[in-house]
Parts: structure tokens; sequence; C-alpha cells
């Protein structure tokens, strides 16, 4: 929310929390930041959920935090049920908005809101691939000690231990990070970038927020100006890639519809092989809400 107010993104950006009173602080706290540089954002505070009515984009990060030694997967159940109740108020009050999901564990949240809304899926995408692709950057450029701001690194698969870094798809000026480094530090970096965020929660004692914000700030924003740009999110494939009926981190271009193509890059088996395992991950993770009659 305040990315998207100090950068101007859209006009009104409204909170939602149960903590009403905070969150019409962190309201005032942002919007005062708006105006220091004049932005023309204003940010406001929902007191139910129907408050929030025909939003354009409604972003989702409600959830129970994910704490130190927690997997996403301990999540499951709980936020499956907090999803499920704000998907339905979604479908309720802004019935043609575009929903991005934000809580963990990702690709699961967002099948529980694909099918808890009824939207069609390329209306339901969620944020995880930028996130990942930035922190697989970070490591890069920590192991070359060169090429901030040139460094384009790329990631696919679930947001979890099994997401799929692509180093043959990533490169600094143009030139593949391949050509650069080892296999060894490359496996690093690759270790490293799954990690990413079991390191801010050891560190933190919750999770992270800068990056994520940000990361879902450029999505948002990439949407309201129908700037048909690239970037990995978690969506549903109805044949992509040989899957069907599960939702998996890959290439979307995204614009005012939301999601506008889905990306098939041409993998090498070793990476057919990983996105596989990404894949069946969470399709676990659907198979336990199934079981549950959670749906």
């Amino acid at each position: 929310a305040y990315s998207l107010a100090v950068q101007g993104a859209c006009h009104e950006v409204i909170l939602r929390d149960n903590k009403v009173e905070i969150a019409k602080g962190k309201a005032l706290d942002m919007s005062q930041a708006a105006q220091s540089i004049r932005s023309h954002t204003v940010v406001s505070v929902a007191e139910t959920m129907a408050d929030l009515k025909d939003c354009d984009v409604v972003v989702v990060t409600a959830g129970s935090p994910r704490l130190p030694g927690m997997s996403r997967d301990d999540l499951l159940l709980t936020n499956a049920k907090i999803m499920k109740e704000v998907a339905q108020g979604i479908k309720e009050y802004s019935s043609e908005a575009i929903v991005l999901v934000v809580s963990n564990p990702l690709d699961a949240m967002v099948y529980v809101a694909i099918k808890e809304t009824g939207f069609p899926p390329h209306r339901v995408l969620g944020m995880a691939g930028v996130l990942d692709s930035a922190r697989m950057a970070h490591f890069i450029h920590e192991e070359l000690g060169y090429g901030a701001g040139q460094i384009r690194a790329s990631v696919m698969g679930g947001h979890g231990d099994d997401m799929v870094p692509l180093p043959r798809y990533s490169t600094v000026a143009g030139i593949p990070i391949t050509d650069l480094l080892t296999p060894g530090e490359l496996y690093e970096i690759v270790e490293n970038t799954k990690n990413g965020g079991a390191q801010i929660v050891k560190l933190l004692g919750t999770s992270a927020y800068f990056a994520p914000g940000k990361a879902t700030a450029i999505i948002v924003e990439a949407i309201l100006k129908d700037s048909k740009k690239i970037y990995p999110c978690s969506t549903l494939l109805e044949g992509e890639y040989g899957y069907n009926d599960i939702t998996n981190g890959v290439p979307v271009m995204l614009g005012r519809n939301g999601i506008e193509k889905i990306i098939e890059l041409d993998l090498d088996d070793e990476t057919k092989s990983k996105f596989k395992v990404s894949v069946d991950s969470i399709q676990e993770g659907i198979d336990i809400l199934n079981t549950k009659n959670f749906f």
C-alpha cells in the first residue's frame, strides 16, 4: 500500500484489517507520505468488507503470519479458511475486480481464491515470482560484486522450497549468468534464493515486508496501466506446460484484464523435472483441502 501511494500508481488505496484503529493510523501515515511527494493517491480504510466496493484490484495479504520453524504448508488449513471468507466478500462487493493473492502458502491460496470467487482464472493471480526473482538477483550481485540494476533473474514454479530458479534465462546486462559464474556458485545462488524468505523470518522473527510489498505494487501497477509487461506469477494452468487444474508460477503477460497471456518456455529436461516436483508439491496441498471437504 505504501509503495502504491508514493508511486502515485492509483487514485485510491483502501486498507482493510481486523484491527481497524491500526489500519486508520497507517492510512493517515501513508496519505501524509504521499502528500510529501505531491502524489495524488489517497489512502483510506474499509471498516467492513462492504466498504471494498467496486475495486479494480484487490490485494489479499490476510492470513496467519509465518513464524520461525514453521513451513508454508503448516499454514495451509488456517489460511485457507481465511481466504474463503475474504474471497466471498470480494465476490459480493467487488465482483469485477482482479484479485492478487500474497497470502501463504501462496499457490494453494490462489487455487482457493479462484474456486471460492468463481472468477475467471485470468482475474485471480498470485505474487511470488517477482519477489523470488528479486531475491535471486540480490544473491547474483552478492556473488559477482557488480551489475546492480542490470541483473534480470528468472524464477518459476511454486513459492516455496520447490521453486525453480532459471539460470539459463537470467542475465547481467544481457550476458547469461552461466557465462559469469561457476556451476558451484550458481548452485549456491539457487539454494540461497529458495531459502531467502526463511532467512528473513529467522532474522526478524516474522515474514519480510519491504520486498514483498514492492513486488506486489509492481504487479498492481502493471495491471492498472495495462502495460503488457511479463512477470512470473502464480496462475491456474489449463493445459500449459502439460498440467491441468493446478496453480503454479509461470511467466505471464499482465494488462487491464489481469493475466492476458501465459508464456510457455522451452524447458530442458532437468528444469521440467524440477517443475514437476513443484507441481506435485502444490497438488499435495490441494489434495489435503479436498480430503478435508474444504470446497
